[in-house]
């Protein structure tokens, strides 16, 4: 079936079907924001029959619903509950500045190019737009809102056009009347009667353009679903701010008469908090997105409709599945929202306990934000149930295994679902290992291309490190105690980079995460670019510190460092031995190996 007619329509029917309330926005369209230049810019374009682009419309009354709106400058105008037609999908930048521009009698509400608010009627100046050396361009001008054109900042009159007469005896055309000027040319003939030549020349070449202009429009038929909706919107709108799932279901409910915005982001008509802010209030969930919250409750949801079709004694493809997928989001029926979003929102402050645990304190240490879409799913099915040994236990090895096997960069929308479902039955099956857990594979080479925060095994190794209780060298307590704190902390090379340098070893071996760990500021001004013993031996003395061998051993021992290879300034054993100590660190997350292709 073919989903989109191509077509043409002319400007004046598209006009004046704006006009009459028979297209309109989708509420997901953002405002118009175009300004003065731009606004002159496109009539100029039409009045030379140049092409301005083809607008994209969809259909109404099918089974895709939306909250609309008119085109600004008509919401005064039209009844409230009028359907439209047909919705604007692409081309309401364009389409919103002719309406006002050519059809609306009160003034344009642009603004200026550094984006001050003003108001404009936009004219021809006739002699300009038909003398020998015509341009369109420099004879579009505007006026302000009382149709007046003052300079000496707004002290002088200089153009009075408050009055069809004033318009006649100056010739300027007002862009307004381009469709039609019947009364207009009636008054002209009798206040200007002979500019009327000039004036028929005008209409000639430059009203008639208007008049025949036609517009190239793509019509999306009403069975369009909703998902190609979104990905059309996006792909046609690459100029502005893309189209979130979020928008598109916000509209959708709003045809239903729920405010989603309002609930997520909350409203200054209600005291109340917005879920966004009660979430943000914990640091661990302050960047949580819309669109994953939604993606969650798709997965609740799917979870039990797949659970009534079995219960229903369906099999194979009759059983839909329990799904993330964008498709499956866009179609979630507001019920499922009203049905979940609190349970999801107390699942998401069992996350960040979890985590917690796990040693992550902060949004930027966290690995992937994508895993806690499942996770926060699973909590908001299992409750406080989490928090038992076996289940916590778990939920630790999966959620290292995902960290540690990288397998929640790029997209993951079939493990997210995957996931949520395996690990429900895997917390009453020993046996049943998600697949998560199951490929999770940790090489020891991996190690070595370590480098920076930006790799999500990287921020989990030095969680793992945090998790041990490593305390800094110099102030004798817990990095994490420090950081809470907020004690000046980063991660600093164990072997200096002057050191290192200094004995031609290579950056690709001294600047891996074997050679890093977390320091203060103050233990690392101390180490300097000196060797390890040297260092060592004056953190010991300093009198702050004030540290004998067998106390140093164990803090260093706290990082997963070797304190006899470091007091010896053996670079490459230390090394070799990092790589063990981290790799015991990876398989005790994991639960398995740390080789290729080892199973658990």
């Amino acid at each position: 079936m073919t989903t989109f007619d191509s077509t043409k329509s002319s400007l004046q029917d598209i006009l004046r079907e704006i006009e009459t309330g028979k297209i309109q926005l989708p509420d997901f369209q953002r405002g118009w924001v175009w300004d003065d230049y731009h606004v002159r810019d496109l009539i100029a374009s039409i009045a030379k029959s140049f092409p301005i682009g083809a607008v994209m419309l969809l259909e109404s009354g099918g089974a895709v619903r939306f909250e609309t709106r008119p085109v600004e400058g008509l919401e005064n105008m039209l009844p409230k509950d009028l359907e439209p037609e047909k919705l604007i999908l692409d081309g309401q930048q364009r389409l919103t500045t002719l309406t006002q521009a050519l059809h609306l009698e009160a003034p344009v509400s642009t603004r200026t190019a550094t984006k001050k608010p003003i108001k404009r009627h936009y004219y021809f100046d006739i002699e300009k737009a038909v003398g020998d050396a015509a341009s369109i361009e420099e004879a579009i001008f505007a006026v302000d809102e009382n149709r007046q054109l003052k300079d000496n900042f707004g002290r002088d009159l200089k153009l009075d056009l408050t009055t069809t007469e004033q318009e006649c005896r100056n010739l300027c055309f007002p862009c307004d009347k381009v469709m039609q000027a019947d009364g207009w040319e009636t008054v002209l003939f009798d206040e200007n009667p002979e500019s009327m030549k000039l004036y028929m020349k005008f209409r000639t070449d430059v009203l008639t353009a208007f008049r025949n202009y036609y517009v190239p429009v793509i019509l999306l038929k009403k069975e369009t679903s909703k998902e190609a909706v979104c990905l059309v919107f996006e792909k046609v709108n690459t100029g502005g701010v893309q189209l979130s799932v979020f928008e598109l279901i916000t509209a959708s409910y709003a045809a239903d008469g729920y405010n989603l915005r309002d609930d997520w982001f909350g409203s200054a008509k209600r005291d109340v908090d917005s879920r966004k802010d009660r979430l943000c209030r914990n640091p661990l969930l302050k960047d949580v997105q819309a669109t994953e919250f939604l993606q969650a409750i798709t997965l609740l949801f799917t979870h039990e409709r797949r659970t009534k079709d079995l219960a229903k004694g369906k099999t194979g493809k009759q059983v839909r599945p329990v799904s993330a997928k964008r498709a499956d989001v866009l179609e979630l029926p507001l019920q499922a929202w009203k049905d979940w979003a609190s349970a999801l929102e107390s699942g998401f402050e069992h996350v960040a306990s979890f985590l917690r645990t796990e040693a992550l304190h902060s949004r930027r240490e966290l690995p992937y934000s994508t895993q806690l879409v499942p996770l926060a799913a699973v909590m908001a099915r299992i409750g406080e149930r989490w928090r038992e040994p076996q289940i916590r236990d778990k939920l630790a090895r999966w959620y290292w295994s995902g960290v540690l096997g990288e397998l929640y960069g790029g997209a993951v929308e079939t493990r997210v679902a995957n996931d949520y479902d395996e690990l429900l039955i895997w917390f009453e099956n020993d046996s049943e290992l998600p697949r998560t857990v199951r490929d999770a594979t940790f090489s020891p080479d991996r190690f070595d291309s370590l480098r920076t925060r930006n790799s999500a095994a990287y921020k989990g190794i030095s969680l793992l490190v945090l998790r041990e209780g490593s305390e800094d060298w110099f102030w004798k307590a817990s990095i994490r105690d420090l950081e809470i704190d907020e004690v000046s902390l980063d991660i600093h090379h164990v072997f200096p980079r002057a050191w290192c340098e200094s004995r031609g070893i290579s950056r690709s071996r001294y600047d891996s995460i074997l050679n890093k760990t977390p320091l203060s500021y103050k233990a690392n001004r101390k180490i300097g670019g000196q060797a390890p013993s040297a260092y060592i031996e004056k953190l010991q003395k300093d009198k702050t510190v004030r540290l004998d061998d067998n106390s140093m051993n164990t803090i260093l021992r706290s990082h997963a460092l070797s304190a006899e290879l470091l007091r010896n300034d053996d670079f490459d054993g230390f090394i070799e031995d990092r790589r063990e100590r981290l790799g015991a660190l990876v398989a005790k997350a994991m639960g398995k190996g740390v080789s290729r292709g080892v199973e658990n």
